[in-house]
């Protein structure tokens, strides 16, 4: 494989927040979590949500959300139907994963 000349650089980045089984947070789902975290993203960052090519999501227990979290995650926080999603389920290494597939496509000219 030969490289494009893309140089991924992470700009800025958020959390999802966390509690104990059970704890305040309990009735919100991934989505409800993930969806202000894409929109402060993109409005921090001044960023026209139209150039979002594609949003990629690590999500460890995925029971009971429906299809494709990061899809409903970046309807909610406003984007565009025509950005793409992937939801990556790595276990603990999830987030890691996300980071490094949007590296992957990043440097092979494909977003």
């Amino acid at each position: 494989m030969t490289s494009n000349g893309n140089e991924t650089v992470i700009v800025d980045g958020l959390r999802t927040p966390f509690c104990k089984l059970g704890g305040g947070l309990s009735g919100l789902s991934a989505v409800d979590l993930a969806a202000p975290l894409l929109k402060t993203l993109v409005e921090r960052n001044k960023v026209d949500g139209a150039i979002v090519d594609e949003v990629i999501i690590g999500q460890v227990v995925q029971a009971g959300c429906g299809q494709i979290p990061s899809r409903q995650a970046l309807l909610k926080a406003g984007l565009p139907n025509t950005c793409e999603s992937t939801t990556v389920n790595k276990v603990c290494a999830s987030g890691m994963r996300a980071v490094s597939l949007a590296d992957l496509r990043i440097k092979a000219g494909d977003g």
